[in-house]
């Protein structure tokens, strides 16, 4: 059975596959999504910033659907908890909301430090590609500050870090690390809710 992953882009495909990789040699009932997508058993459908439009327009194709969406912060969390049990109420559906702000917050510093070479501090509702594109910019130029940048300037920056942080950041956690970082195992649910859902569990 198929089942079509909901994300709001590119950069939370890189994140899930390489964590459900990463999870999957660690508990092997938990399913791995890159293989999953190899064998047409799951679709990502990256839908950008717009999720409110997604809420009913799947249903026709009659495939099982699981969403994910990042919490952002007040009043767009409480919006999109709306959202999410909209879609619940769907059958073969089922939605979540973060409980960081974004998939970046799962991220343990030590992965990012291995990666990066700065020793970041962000909190589970602080913006970690902002955090992460300034330290790096200030560590390279000591004669220039990052509030010295304009706002395009800074905006290509956090692109670019919020790239390699859902890549290769992502490569250096380890279970001990998400377990950290995610103690509840939010992820941990999320892949075996699609595993369910796609009937591999």
């Amino acid at each position: 059975m198929r089942v079509l992953v909901v994300v709001e882009g590119t950069h939370d495909i890189e994140f899930l596959t390489r964590i459900s990789v990463l999870l999957h040699a660690e508990l092997p009932t938990l399913p791995d999504l890159t293989a999953m997508e190899g064998n047409g058993e799951l679709i990502f459908l990256p839908i950008g910033g717009h999720p409110r439009a997604w809420i009913r327009r799947l249903a026709p194709l009659q495939l099982a659907e699981f969403h994910l969406y990042d919490a952002e912060t007040h009043p767009e969390t409480e919006q999109r908890k709306e959202m999410v049990a909209q879609i619940n109420r769907r059958p073969r559906c089922r939605a979540v909301l973060t409980r960081k702000r974004s998939l970046e917050n799962y991220l343990h510093p030590r992965a990012i430090e291995t990666v990066a070479n700065i020793t970041p501090e962000f909190g589970d509702h602080d913006c970690v590609a902002s955090e992460v594109a300034q330290r790096v910019f200030d560590r390279r130029h000591e004669d220039f500050s990052w509030q010295q940048l304009d706002h395009r300037s800074q905006v290509r920056l956090r692109n670019r870090a919020k790239h390699w942080l859902n890549t290769s950041a992502v490569e250096k956690m380890t279970a001990l690390l998400l377990q950290e970082r995610d103690p509840d195992g939010e992820i941990i649910s999320w892949l075996e809710t699609i595993g369910q859902l796609a009937g591999t569990v």
